[in-house]
């Protein structure tokens, strides 16, 4: 047992006064969880101390929070590993949990963040997470009469969703969504990540037409700014960001020219990009807004728009120092790569576009005993392969006597892609202590 401190950030709505700090000092073995300490601090220093929690096992998803500034499930992060991470953000020595040596840093534990505070450590997700999942049409829109048992599909095709499928909705994406603290109205990770699962199911029949709400929406798919946020905060690895660009890609394969010029503005920055190796910005602007000779001639009034909004950006910039040599302040005029630095940078794209590979965590990539040989220019790339299974876990594709071949990563018989969770009935997180 060790001595551990929770820095505890509450909130007492009966009381009529604002948030403020409280520690507690809790003894627990450090392998336990961070939640394990905050119910023994509920249960011998203050009762009234409210988190929300049900399954203790990280399969729910009620008892997300932020531990030391990281959005996190509260059951799956040990109390010593944070500590430690404490200890680190302030600069201390990372050496376990203090028994009576010199004082350690203490966890710090708040609320997750975009979402109101109801009490302590619970937030109104019914107010941001939920609505906006409702927003995306969670569930599927088939063609036709349904038929009279269930729609029946090849499981390889529903391979490329089952990383979306993957969510448990606990919001910690939704948490650590920089773009959702700049802009409250963006859809937000968790739900543009539930709208792939669906764009992506074969037995969808609006596909098209999801791709055109998403990417005409202000606060659609093109208001993700890529900072990975939600990509570090997610505990069952869904990638939210990657299923933003998946849904980018499938609006772009679709012909969609959006209202927010999000489209127009990832093919200039990738053909800059493709010519000169390093980003010309006032090109992009110019060619994201205006793209073309036509473009330029003839700009559209969106376009004119646009330009005329973005001055205050480029002032900021001048006035920062970052656009002040000119060929940052003229369009064309940026250099390119020395060397034969850009023809590398030509190769890569040619490989890319060649090969256009999808990764998907929840793909096995190599080749199992028994399979077809894989043609050559087929092979999975290395980096595609499936990590490896934890010390006493069979491996996804273990056929072997040992293995428990029942149940695949997803709870689903194995090598079989599970259709979908029900849609209907999810209820909110589980109930507050």
């Amino acid at each position: 047992m060790a001595e551990y401190t929770l820095k505890v950030r509450r909130f007492q709505p009966e009381s009529g006064e604002g948030p403020y700090w409280e520690s507690f000092d809790v003894d627990l073995d450090p392998t336990l969880s961070v939640l394990d300490g905050l119910l023994q601090a509920k249960d011998r220093d203050d009762g009234s101390l409210s988190v929300r929690c049900s399954c203790r096992a990280a399969i729910c998803g009620s008892c997300g929070v932020r531990i030391n500034g990281q959005s996190a499930l509260a059951c799956k992060t040990q109390i010593g590993e944070a500590m430690e991470h404490a200890n680190r953000n302030n600069g201390e020595r990372a050496g376990g949990a203090r028994t009576n040596g010199p004082q350690s840093e203490p966890i710090v534990v708040e609320p997750m963040g975009n979402m109101p505070v109801i009490k302590d450590l619970v937030t109104d997700m019914e107010a941001t997470h939920w609505k906006k999942i409702r927003r995306v049409t969670p569930w599927l829109l088939p063609e036709g009469d349904p038929p009279e048992r269930e729609y029946v599909v090849p499981p390889e095709s529903m391979i490329d969703i089952t990383q979306s499928m993957a969510c448990i909705q606990c919001g910690a994406c939704v948490s650590a969504c920089l773009s959702m603290e700049a802009d409250p109205d963006f859809i937000g990770p968790a739900a543009l990540a539930k709208a792939y699962r669906f764009v992506g199911d074969p037995r969808d029949a609006e596909t098209t037409e999801r791709l055109h709400d998403l990417a005409n929406d202000p606060h659609g798919i093109y208001d993700c700014t890529h900072c990975f946020s939600c990509i570090d905060a997610c505990p069952k690895g869904v990638a939210p960001m990657d299923q933003i660009m998946r849904l980018r890609r499938a609006a772009g394969a679709e012909g969609i020219d959006d209202a927010n010029n999000g489209h127009r503005h990832e093919d200039a920055f990738a053909s800059i990009i493709e010519k000169k190796g390093t980003l010309d910005e006032a090109e992009l602007l110019q060619e994201t807004y205006a793209p073309g000779v036509k473009g330029k001639l003839m700009p559209r009034p969106s376009a004119i728009r646009g330009l005329v909004e973005s001055i205050p950006t480029a002032v900021r910039g001048i006035g920062t120092g970052k656009m002040r040599s000119l060929p940052k302040l003229i369009p064309g005029i940026h250099p390119k790569l020395p060397g034969d630095s850009q023809e590398q940078v030509r190769r890569i794209y040619a490989h890319t576009e060649e090969h256009s590979i999808e990764l998907n965590l929840y793909i096995k990539g190599e080749e199992a005993e028994g399979d077809a040989p894989v043609e050559e220019g087929d092979a999975v790339p290395e980096r595609a392969v499936e990590p490896e299974a934890d010390e006493g876990e069979a491996p996804m594709g273990d056929t072997s006597p040992e293995a428990d071949t029942s149940k695949g990563p997803q709870g689903t018989e194995h090598g079989q892609a599970d259709p979908g969770p029900p849609e209907s009935g999810r209820p909110g997180p589980g109930g507050a202590a």
